[in-house]
């Protein structure tokens, strides 16, 4: 099977100390790896106004994390650690290697398509005559 990369986002509580969030990334970080998974990157964005009021919250503190994986049970077991943590109050996961798969394949389509026939050079219309202001004039008398 191959691996799969995956982006997750999760906001805390903008009261929430410091190392209970430390705690809660280090959580993560161990299960995921617990489950044959690997954390590539982890960012603390820090807090941030929220778009909208999540759980009467106006900002949040926001966690990045970049995960790559096999198996798909890895997920599912961080996504519920999230849901019982009571300092989380939105996460959401977004698996990339799809989009990213799908991009290749469509340059690799457009190359092979370029490489077939060559682009025809652009034609432009023939200008059209104009007539002298003063020769309209003459025409219309």
């Amino acid at each position: 099977m191959e691996e799969r990369l995956y982006d997750l986002i999760f906001i805390c509580r903008p009261a929430t100390p410091e190392e209970e969030i430390n705690k809660i990334v280090t959580t993560l970080e161990h299960s995921a790896v617990e489950h044959g998974g690997k954390v590539e990157k982890t960012e603390k964005w820090g807090t941030r106004r929220l778009a909208y009021r999540v759980s009467k919250h106006r900002e949040g503190f926001f966690v990045y994390m970049v995960l790559r994986s096999a198996q798909s049970d890895i997920i599912k077991e961080l996504e519920r650690r999230l849901k019982v943590s009571d300092a989380v109050i939105k996460y959401q996961t977004v698996r990339l290697d799809e989009d990213l798969k799908r991009q290749q394949k469509l340059v690799h389509h457009r190359e092979r398509r370029a490489s077939r026939r060559p682009r025809k050079p652009a034609t432009t219309p023939a200008p059209q005559q104009q007539v002298p202001p003063a020769a309209e004039q003459t025409a219309a008398s």
